[in-house]
């Protein structure tokens, strides 16, 4: 059923909450029609559950905005009958915002131990551990939360305790998939419970809520198993330092690395605190117990090069992590020299590739060895490949199969696996759009209002805002500031001051800042005496003028701030 089709006839958010109150309904706020920021509904019998509450990293459309969080407004409106937030892993894309969105919210929180302890860590950054109710579940345990009966199903990722949930419901059950692959040697953690999926798709299962990130890639996603010898291979290659980047969260991988770097005599040692947060994170939940203790970035430099291997932070070319300082020799502590190796363990993120290039181009200018997972077999993905996703339509065998944890062009080519597969009704449900799963054919039944938050500073504001829109255009055309002191009589009582940061300078443009102080002289003497007693009008004079003489001279229209004073 394509989207299009199933919009003809739909209510709004009165017509979802009636469908959830007689039905069994899906409603993603995040994470359909976008990879990352994972936000998921599910209602029945009046009650709501919520699957994931994560965040994405903003890029440069968003000035002075790094992370983003979905709008919870229609979760938050939903009071006591949103009964819990259950979270599937500790990626960020699926609880990051859990600490920031919270307060809105105000309902228990279900995570296994590793994602707990990460999710404990985020919310006492923010002053909630405390009062957020965490409760924390083991790995294929069950919950009852009103007309939702949960079940965690183990399943393979790049990250410890990664869980599918079989959500079984007086309509129906629906597997909601997280992220997952098939990995028949993940190294950290159990593989994907076939077993449990395939008595599962035996009991019946109404629908499927699968992960669509590798849609694309046909054959299998690859072994941590066998990353983790090549690992060890690629090391043993170089006689100097050795430097390994990867996604902090990959626990397995973390462990691949150090035992790479044992096996060469080299000590092991970890720069970049979100690295240290995750090893400590999964030592207190009983992972990395046979790798020794970490050496520190004050550590490094009292070891030889050719004993050491340096684990660090970003492989996404962040300007302020580990590597990027490294790479533009401004660490404190550690320093890249000629015949150093720097191995990406990692896939580059769509958006990131300008910044993971810069990095590459700096290291190779130091004369540093850069290999990449494109060069070698360095890197496996997380995610299901073609034919994983075929081996879980075959073990589930759902009626309906709805795409997700995609972009729109993933999610219609999961939707064109699924009908491949003979899957009764696929549906594509984007961001905002409810599909009622039953009673009836799968149909799309409302839209409520969705929308994204930016972290500034310490705040978060609406991505949608005049403050966003305006500091976009700042950014884009500049800015010009304006004062003004005008008498009682409406006549300028000084010369008007005149600035434009970032458009003009002050000393090489000194001219066309002083044509700029007559011409507003002029404007606001053609004025009549009572529009120069009217502030805004002056105001309103004064802005045009300036913008028209900046669009003349510079080419461009920038935001315009007019002060006016009396005196």
């Amino acid at each position: 059923m394509s989207a299009d089709k199933a919009m003809a006839q739909v209510g709004g958010e009165r017509a979802v909450l009636d469908a959830a109150a007689q039905g069994l309904v899906y409603l993603p706020l995040g994470g359909a029609g976008e990879i990352g920021m994972n936000f998921y509904l599910y209602g029945c019998k009046g009650k709501w559950v919520m699957v994931e509450l994560g965040i994405t990293f903003a890029g440069n459309e968003f000035p002075g905005i790094d992370i983003i969080t979905p709008d919870p407004g229609f979760a938050a409106r939903l009071g006591d009958d949103l009964l819990a937030i259950v979270l599937t892993h500790a990626h960020e894309d699926h609880l990051g915002a859990v600490s920031l969105l919270w307060p809105r919210l105000r309902c228990p929180i279900y995570a296994t131990p590793f994602a707990a302890g990460l999710l404990r860590f985020k919310l006492e950054e923010t002053g909630l551990e405390g009062e957020a109710e965490v409760h924390v579940i083991e790995p294929r345990s069950h919950l009852d939360l009103g007309p939702f009966a949960i079940d965690l199903i183990t399943v393979a990722h790049s990250i410890p305790e990664a869980n599918a949930l079989a959500i079984h419901t007086p309509l129906g059950t629906v597997l909601h998939t997280g992220d997952w692959k098939l990995d028949p040697a993940p190294m950290i953690g159990d593989v994907t419970d076939e077993k449990a999926l395939k008595s599962l798709g035996d009991e019946g299962v109404l629908a499927m809520v699968c992960d669509s990130t590798n849609v694309f890639v046909e054959g299998s996603s690859g072994s941590e198993g066998e990353v983790r010898k090549s690992l060890a291979e690629q090391v043993g290659r170089f006689s100097n330092r050795v430097f390994v980047t990867c996604f902090a969260s990959n626990v397995a991988r973390l462990e691949s690395v150090a035992l790479a770097a044992l096996a060469h005599g080299r000590h092991p040692a970890l720069v970049g605190r979100s690295l240290w947060r995750i090893s400590e994170i999964a030592r207190a939940t009983g992972y990395l117990r046979d790798i020794p203790p970490f050496l520190t970035e004050h550590d490094v430099g009292m070891i030889p090069p050719d004993k050491i291997l340096i684990l660090c932070t970003g492989s996404q070319g962040e300007r302020n992590a580990a590597l990027a300082r490294i790479a533009a020799g401004d660490h404190a502590n550690v320093v890249a020299d000629p015949g150093d190796a720097v191995l990406f363990s990692s896939r580059v993120i769509p958006g990131n590739e300008r910044e993971v290039s810069r990095i590459h181009n700096q290291l190779i200018g130091r004369g540093v060895t850069v290999v990449t997972d494109r060069q070698e077999f360095i890197h496996v993905s997380g995610h299901p490949a073609r034919d994983e996703m075929r081996k879980m339509y075959e073990w589930v065998r759902p009626h309906i199969a709805i795409p997700m944890h995609g972009e729109t062009r993933h999610l219609h080519h999961h939707e064109a696996l699924a009908k491949e597969l003979h899957t009764p009704e696929p549906v594509i449900v984007t961001n905002g759009e409810a599909v009622c799963l039953a009673p009836g054919p799968a149909r799309i039944v409302g839209r409520v209002a969705h929308g994204r938050f930016g972290l500034d500073g310490a705040k978060l504001v609406p991505l949608e805002s005049k403050v966003m829109a305006s500091r976009q255009r700042i950014v884009r055309s500049g800015t010009a500031l304006v004062s003004l002191v005008l008498n009682g009589a409406g006549d300028l009582a000084a010369v008007p001051q005149v600035s434009a940061p970032g458009l003009l300078d002050d000393e090489a443009d000194d001219a066309v800042l002083s044509q700029l102080e007559d011409d507003i002289e002029d404007v606001v003497s053609g004025l009549n005496r009572s529009r120069r007693c009217n502030d805004d009008a002056v105001a309103t004079a004064v802005g045009r003028a300036v913008r028209r003489s900046l669009k003349r001279i510079c080419g461009k229209a920038p935001v315009i701030d007019i002060h006016v004073i009396r005196v």
